[in-house]
């Protein structure tokens, strides 16, 4: 399931970066502008209105809560990042596309993606790596049921002192997610440093 949900900056931040990209709207140097600096923005400012909106509205120590959360975060980081490999691509190829045939969706598919594979690894590494170390909207929205590994850990002091076997556990849970993602986005990252935003 957390998977799943880690994916979905990518798959809101795609669209979005080929938007600011390829097209010019009325304010979208602003729009782009403002995403960045909601990434800028420290997650304490949101700290107190999360609170308030998951306490009335019965969000208050679910997944769902986190997961909008991290969405919150990590799409502007993704979109930004995006939108440097997307405008690296020439326009030719995508007028190519459309007069051999291929339908937006196609062309999004078979031919835009895997030229910009590169960066969707440095994006996804990113937004995983910034939400798998969040901790204060992690430790203050949930309690129990949704608590994250990295909250967990945090309290592994007991009345008889550390909890070794418990602070070990958490310790290796932690880093196992981080190193599968590193093992996946391993051929990218390298590449993407040299040739994105990032």
């Amino acid at each position: 399931m957390w998977a799943s949900i880690r994916s979905f900056p990518l798959i809101v931040a795609l669209p979005a970066a080929y938007a600011f990209s390829r097209y010019s709207f009325l304010g979208d140097k602003h729009v782009f502008f403002w995403l960045l600096t909601n990434r800028m923005t420290p997650p304490a400012v949101f700290l107190l209105p999360f609170f308030q909106l998951y306490t009335s509205v019965g969000l208050m120590d679910t997944h769902i809560a986190v997961a909008l959360v991290h969405l919150l975060f990590n799409v502007p980081l993704a979109v930004w990042i995006l939108e440097g490999f997307t405008s690296g691509i020439p326009r030719e190829i995508d007028e190519t596309a459309y007069i051999d045939g291929y339908s937006f969706p196609r062309f999004f598919v078979q031919i835009f993606l895997p030229l910009i594979k590169a960066g969707v690894g440095v994006a996804a590494f990113f937004c995983f790596m910034f939400s798998w170390v969040e901790l204060l909207l992690a430790r203050t929205l949930t309690s129990v049921n949704a608590k994250p590994i990295a909250a967990t850990m945090t309290r592994t002091v007991s009345a008889s002192g550390m909890d070794w076997a418990t602070l070990a556990a958490a310790g290796v849970l932690t880093i196992v997610p981080g190193a599968i993602v590193i093992w996946f986005v391993r051929n990218y990252i390298a590449k993407g440093f040299a040739m994105g935003r990032v």
